[in-house]
């Protein structure tokens, strides 16, 4: 079995962020980086996701 534990704060307020870019890039225009986030939206969403479960199963994240 996984040793599961909660991820640290950095691991999710990076993982917070990921999530809040591709969202806000549905609904505004975001200026510097809004073509990027709007281009690859769904590799945020996952990205997010996989820095997440990454954090939850390592310790060290």
């Amino acid at each position: 079995m996984l040793s599961l534990s909660p991820p640290r704060l950095v691991t999710f307020l990076l993982s917070i962020i990921l999530i809040g870019l591709a969202v806000a890039s549905l609904y505004l225009k975001i200026p510097t980086i809004g073509p990027t986030v709007v281009k690859y939206r769904t590799w945020f969403f996952i990205a997010a996701y996989a820095v997440l479960a990454l954090g939850v199963v390592s310790r060290s994240l």
